[in-house]
């Protein structure tokens, strides 16, 4: 069988019975002859071969509008040997009685039989013939139509697919349209030569790209295919035209979200003056919208969009769910934990009972992590205890683990982690990691040194162990050993950009090196244009330049992307140093409020002599 030809489309009888009762459906060759009930099929008794089966049986003559059938007894023979000789292995012999008795009987299910018995012989050539005969027959089949396009698709036969597309596209009722348009992009995109595929699918839509009732539609279709064959700047072009012929359609706003990105910056515009001039755009766009902006580090731009959907939409479970989850990430506990609680309780209604699950389990891990900043321990734990996803056990056990270790058990919370179960060689590294990071956090840096350097002794390619190592010599003041580790994972991963930053970052927290300190950093920015956190050192290599007012511009973009206490405390280091005391004090209480206890605010607040 073609593997791209959708069985379904083919399903056809599962016994010769079933086929024949298809084909006594068939009336005289009057294909406008009126319909009557099927005849009644009896199952023919067993016969020995060259004996021809049991007769037909019709319904009575007196039953209303009864007419009969052209299925005669040789017919139904010559349909029987068909299948027969097709089971027997001489598919070839098979297909030619079925596609002829298809033929004398004018019956659509019977070409489809025919159809799949070349498919089953891996004969695409003699599919497409029985598609193709099927619609010299019957020539207001779609049935046909539909088949032919998927067999010449298969069959890399893209250039001869614009007229039956066409005319496919044409007998489909507006209503059906949407669907039709993302199954011609789904089958399409299969095709080797993508930009083959493009054209044909563009030449087929040329009447739609006409009326305005299916332009947008028909212009987000071919972007899809030109962004499919790599041609991004043209998908760009389809789907600003099609949002010119009709600003309310969301099909341009979609294609073009599959766009946004900090090189394409005409795509983004085309969502947001959809959203701007459709208030009741579907939720389902908006929340697309605000995972991209989230993929791209926009966090505040992704909270807007949440807040906004919330607010016109408070019924819908997901977007409080996505919202809470930043406003945690910012820090903004109080409002997190509003949001996080709706969502469980509009989550109840959800019908889906793996996506409850997901999202419930989600929110009580945050809920969990929000009560132990609060030092809460015991309503951490209440959360923790409410998750019952298997496939989360070791998250809430590593969350367990880490209130012990809060609390001064970790001889407890090592253990803990310990016993947690290793079904792959991936679960074994993430319960070192999560025992190595239980070490950090009790400033046990020493013994989670040893333990780091025992593991890349055993997989010094291991990029993580080697940056967690790093990491963890600063810690120790073991500074040389530190750059040694961050310049062999450079090797080892050119790409990684917390290897150039945390490099970058060191130098310069020390004023050393600090040229290089900032070529570094700026390498970090290039691989990682969004992260407020290689943002924030690169303001502060610029502080230590002596470029304050560069600083200062770069601090308070990345304060406002990410609220972080970190970036809090050197911003306004930067401001205290260029006299702006009270904005500097201003945003060091903010920092306070959301970590009290962070080792570089405390030692900025220390050194400075300051008590916000």
């Amino acid at each position: 069988m073609i593997p791209s030809l959708r069985r379904h489309r083919l399903a056809a009888a599962a016994s010769f019975v079933v086929l024949l009762a298809c084909a006594a459906q068939a009336q005289t060759s009057d294909p406008a002859a009126p319909k009557s009930p099927a005849p009644i099929i009896e199952r023919p008794a067993p016969s020995r071969p060259g004996t021809k089966p049991a007769a037909v049986a019709a319904k009575p003559a007196s039953e209303p509008n009864a007419q009969p059938s052209a299925l005669t007894a040789e017919l139904f023979y010559e349909i029987l040997m068909g299948e027969m000789t097709a089971r027997s292995g001489d598919p070839g012999s098979g297909y030619a009685l079925v596609l002829d008795a298809a033929r004398r009987l004018r019956d659509g299910k019977l070409f489809q039989r025919a159809v799949e018995i070349a498919l089953q012989s891996r004969s695409g050539d003699a599919a497409l013939a029985a598609s193709r005969a099927w619609q010299e027959t019957l020539p207001n089949s779609r049935d046909a139509r539909r088949i032919e396009l998927q067999i010449l698709i298969a069959l890399n036969r893209i250039g001869e697919t614009v007229e039956p597309l066409r005319a496919e596209i044409a007998a489909t009722p507006q209503i059906e349209k949407p669907m039709l348009m993302a199954v011609i992009t789904r089958n399409y995109s299969r095709a080797s030569d993508k930009k083959q595929a493009a054209s044909v699918v563009e030449q087929a839509l040329v009447d739609e790209l006409k009326s305005p009732a299916t332009g947008a539609l028909a212009w987000a279709t071919i972007g899809r295919m030109r962004l499919n064959a790599g041609d991004t700047s043209g998908a760009l072009d389809a789907a600003f035209k099609g949002q010119q012929m009709d600003p309310a359609s969301d099909a341009p706003p979609a294609l073009a979200l599959e766009m946004i990105d900090p090189g394409q910056p005409l795509a983004e515009p085309i969502v947001t003056r959809y959203l701007a001039s459709n208030p009741k755009a579907p939720p389902d766009l908006r929340i697309a919208y605000a995972r991209v902006l989230v993929e791209n580090r926009r966090y505040a731009d992704s909270t807007a969009q949440l807040q906004a959907l919330t607010a016109a939409r408070p019924e819908l479970a997901e977007p409080w769910l996505l919202l809470g989850s930043l406003q945690a990430q910012a820090r903004q506990d109080a409002a997190a934990e509003t949001s996080l609680k709706r969502y469980i309780e509009l989550a109840a209604n959800q019908k889906d009972p793996d996506d409850r699950q997901r999202g419930t389990t989600q929110a009580y891990l945050l809920l969990s992590q929000l009560a132990e900043r609060r030092k809460d321990f015991t309503a951490a734990e209440r959360w923790l205890a409410r998750v019952d996803s298997a496939d989360e056990f070791v998250v809430a056990q590593t969350r367990r683990a880490g209130l012990l270790a809060r609390q001064g058990k970790l001889p407890q919370a090592r253990e803990l982690v310990r016993g947690l179960p290793e079904r792959t060689p991936e679960d074994k590294k993430q319960k070192f990691l999560a025992e190595v990071q239980l070490l950090r956090d009790a400033k046990q840096y020493q013994a989670a040194y040893d333990m780091l350097a025992q593991a890349s002794a055993a997989a010094p390619n291991d990029s993580d162990l080697v940056y967690d190592q790093a990491m963890v010599a600063e810690k120790l003041n073991r500074l040389d050993e530190m750059e040694r580790l961050l310049r062999r994972l450079i090797e080892l991963k050119p790409e990684n950009q917390n290897a150039y930053n945390a490099l970058g970052y060191s130098f310069a927290d020390r004023k050393i090196r600090l040229d290089e300190a900032r070529t570094l950093i700026q390498k970090a920015v290039q691989l990682a244009p969004e992260d407020p956190f290689i943002a924030d050192s690169l303001g502060w290599v610029e502080f230590r330049l002596g470029n304050t007012s560069e600083a200062i511009r770069i601090l308070e973009a990345a304060y406002k992307t990410r609220p972080d206490p970190e970036i809090g405390a050197h911003f306004g280091e930067v401001l205290w140093s260029a006299g702006q005391k009270d904005r500097a004090v201003t945003i060091w209480k903010e920092a306070l409020l959301s970590d009290a206890e962070n080792e570089t605010l405390q030692e900025t607040l220390k050194r400075l002599r300051v008590k916000p």
